[in-house]
């Protein structure tokens, strides 16, 4: 028997070896949802929604409207399928909140922190997070949509 020696590809692994063709299969390692998601391009790839057709269905929505809808297809995927459980006393949920006094030390909209909730809610139930490291990472990455839904102009 001879030896092949075969270099996987970063990102990848081997799904399958058939012994008897000597195929192998290669299959992606999956990544944190955090390094997947960098941006709101990213989001709408992850629901496979073209982001011409996205615009064009929020033309004529208000500023507010249109980052509400953005927030929960982040939410959603930075969630990938959780959905919270407001029966649940002892299920936590997350959300960012934010320092909207523009007298702040930073002089404007800036994210503040991560709060949770069991199953009393200050925060809609499509915004909330499985994690607190979701939650936090959803406010530093797209503060100018939050920022779009939260501040008037």
């Amino acid at each position: 028997m001879e030896t092949l020696k075969i270099e996987i590809p970063k990102g990848f692994k081997v799904e399958s070896f058939d012994h008897s063709t000597g195929e192998i299969k290669l299959a992606p390692i999956p990544q944190d949802i955090t390094e997947r998601i960098k941006n709101f391009a990213d989001v709408l790839n992850y629901h496979k929604i073209d982001a011409a057709k996205f615009n064009e269905a929020c033309n004529g929505l208000e500023t507010d409207e249109k980052a509400y809808k953005q927030i929960k297809l982040i939410v959603s995927a930075l969630n990938e399928g959780w959905v919270p459980n407001w029966e649940d006393d002892d299920q936590w949920k997350h959300y960012p909140y934010f320092d909207m006094d523009d007298s702040s030390s930073s002089g404007r909209f800036s994210f503040d922190g991560s709060d949770n909730r069991g199953s009393y809610s200050d925060c809609g139930s499509r915004l909330c997070f499985k994690s607190e490291e979701l939650s936090d990472y959803a406010g530093e990455t797209f503060i100018d949509i939050y920022r779009e839904f939260f501040v008037i102009e």
